[in-house]
């Protein structure tokens, strides 16, 4: 199967990684169902460098924050389906969530908060993540956003 392929040299270092993906895209890129997979195996890759590539992926032409399809396969998928990446000790996945989540929220907000469920289990991981999740849940509380993603955030900081 081409993408489980795709997907094993996406987390990897192997040299055929770029040009597999590059193929990959110049052969697909006319079916956008079949480019949610290329963002998706990307998202969840678990190399070091792959919150800079979601980064940079999200400038790709074939990504909109305007479509939840994109949207999903490209930010849920990195918040949702890898731990490894997006629990960072340092933070970084769940202030790239924050961010991503505020942004949508005004044009989407049942999506952005569906995003913002990626941190809705936060007590059941160490202390120093729960506090990172925390902040987050927590600063999003703060801000004026929409009913569903205050709803969202709030039934998050609940007491257990």
């Amino acid at each position: 199967d081409v993408l489980a392929a795709l997907s094993l040299l996406a987390d990897s270092d192997h040299p055929a990684r770029s040009e597999a993906l590059t193929d990959f895209e110049q052969r697909w890129r006319n079916d956008p169902l079949v480019m949610d997979k290329w963002f998706a195996v990307q998202a969840m890759s678990s190399r070091a460098d792959t919150l800079e590539q979601v980064h940079r992926l999200m400038g790709h032409p074939g990504f909109s924050m305007r479509n939840p399809n994109k949207v999903r396969a490209l930010i849920g998928s990195f918040a949702n389906a890898n731990p490894l990446r997006f629990n960072a000790s340092d933070g970084s996945g769940y202030a790239f969530l924050k961010t991503q989540v505020l942004a949508l929220d005004p044009a989407n907000p049942q999506v952005a908060a569906r995003l913002l469920r990626a941190i809705s289990r936060w007590r059941r991981y160490d202390e120093g993540r729960q506090a990172l999740m925390k902040e987050v849940l927590e600063s999003v509380v703060a801000t004026k956003v929409s009913r569903d993603v205050y709803e969202i955030a709030a039934k998050c900081l609940e007491p257990a």
